[in-house]
């Protein structure tokens, strides 16, 4: 496992030079608290061409949160707005062909056409390649678009990939219906077996992918073995972190080429907006942002604004969100009524050493199973909570539940939901970020209901 996770927001879209002001460097530890690097020297013209501020940022030790606030975006911003403006702009102009040529030849940063990108994705995807310690990030609109630009650049006909079976059942649908379509093959091989990974890589395996920990049973994937297979074989590797995000885990320290964030979800943080992202090394996103300017699968600025405004108070929030879900998952483990808990942080979960290794907190996502009980049982307890809504999505700040059978799955066969894990008595809870004696006493109020 990596001693020194350090973050670095140098990140760059295809065709542009560095922001001048977004150079934060931050070194976070296991804890809270940081021992960061101190940040860089910065240099470098704005994108109308004048020479950017020296003094973007006093020098020192810079912690999460303050890369969170302000990673990627310039200290004196138009007009002096404090907060990035919203760019609403389709099309950028250009006073002169000699402008023109200018960009054209790389020689000044700045947009062209809202397909290829704009101010808002800028900063943006500068502060969260920074967050995740990645080169450069590309931003989408959703997760599953960003997966799908990822997989449908790097991949041809007759290539293979080779998923850990638990999934999110979208991006399994998209390999297994979609991508077959265009002769690609999609094996699945049980999750932290890498003796069957192996088994199940080809000459035209491509790449390896996961999620860690994975949704709904919140296993955390040994990393380094991970890597280590895929560097073997010379395979691509795909991480999902959406359920660990860059404040608990950060994939590429381990060497992982491609991460990916759904960041509708804790990155984002307020239900609110809908927005995917990819991190990795410049060179190897180059093309990926290449084909996503055909695809046109971009965000609109104000979501951007909004995702940036919610990585404001994303150490704040996910600080609430790993103590909510240790509580929860420590009063479900206890609890007469529950069968099984399914939660990183608790010693009963079979991965639990390998993400106490790897990971700085747990995340707000409890699955658990109810005692003796079937799905109609089951389904009144999730009615019977008051807090949390009955909903989809999971790392906003308000609670969320459901019922995976009915939720996500209701139209599986028995057989199918066996084959996948999906309990007829699991609910699977995303923990907010309201006080935890409340959530708890409404748990236990709804569970001997």
């Amino acid at each position: 496992m990596p001693t020194n996770m350090s973050i670095d927001s140098e990140a760059t879209s295809q065709g542009r030079t560095k922001d001048a002001d977004s150079q934060l460097n931050v070194e976070p530890t296991g804890s809270s608290s940081t021992e960061p690097s101190p940040s860089t020297e910065h240099s470098g013209n704005d994108p109308d061409g004048t020479p950017a501020a020296q003094d973007a940022h006093p020098p020192g030790p810079l912690g999460f949160s303050t890369q969170s606030v302000h990673a990627g975006e310039r200290r004196q911003k138009p007009e002096g707005s404090i907060t990035s403006p919203i760019f609403t702009a389709s099309t950028y102009t250009f006073e002169s062909t000699d402008a023109l040529l200018r960009f054209v030849d790389g020689l000044e940063q700045r947009e062209e056409y809202g397909r290829y990108g704009t101010p808002n994705e800028r900063s943006v995807e500068a502060k969260l390649a920074g967050l995740e310690g990645a080169e450069d990030a590309i931003l989408y609109s959703s997760g599953m678009a960003a997966i799908v630009g990822l997989l449908m650049c790097r991949l041809n006909a007759g290539d293979e990939i080779v998923f850990f079976d638990q999934c999110y059942h979208r991006s399994r649908e998209f390999c297994a219906k979609h991508l077959s379509r265009f002769g690609v093959v999609t094996r699945q091989v049980p999750t932290g077996d890498f003796a069957a990974m192996e088994a199940a890589i080809t000459p035209q395996t491509k790449m390896l992918v996961s999620e860690s920990p994975t949704n709904p049973h919140l296993t955390s994937i040994d990393l380094e073995k991970f890597v280590a297979v895929g560097k073997a074989n010379e395979v691509e590797t795909l991480i999902d972190a959406t359920l660990a995000t860059p404040f608990n885990l950060r994939p590429i320290e381990y060497g992982v080429d491609y991460v990916l964030h759904s960041a509708t979800k804790y990155l984002g943080g307020h239900n609110d907006l809908l927005a995917g992202v990819l991190c990795g090394s410049r060179e190897s996103l180059e093309p990926v942002r290449s084909l996503r300017g055909i695809l046109g699968s971009i965000n609109s600025s104000h979501n951007l604004y909004l995702l940036e405004r919610g990585l404001k108070t994303f150490e704040l929030r996910m600080q609430r969100h790993n103590e909510n879900g240790q509580a929860i998952a420590e009063f479900l483990d206890a609890h007469p009524r529950v069968d099984r808990v399914y939660y990183p942080g608790i010693k009963s979960h079979p991965s639990h050493d390998i993400a106490a290794a790897q990971m700085r907190g747990f995340g707000g996502l409890v699955t658990f199973t109810i005692k003796d009980a079937d799905w109609k049982e089951t389904s009144r307890i999730v009615d019977a909570a008051r807090i949390p809504r009955i909903a989809p999505s999971l790392g906003g700040v308000e609670s969320l539940i459901e019922q995976p059978l009915v939720m996500s799955y209701y139209h599986c066969t028995p057989e199918e939901r066996k084959q996948f894990g999906i309990d007829d008595n699991m609910i699977r809870m995303s923990c907010g970020i309201e006080n935890t004696a409340d959530l708890i006493a409404d748990l236990k109020q709804a569970l001997e209901a």
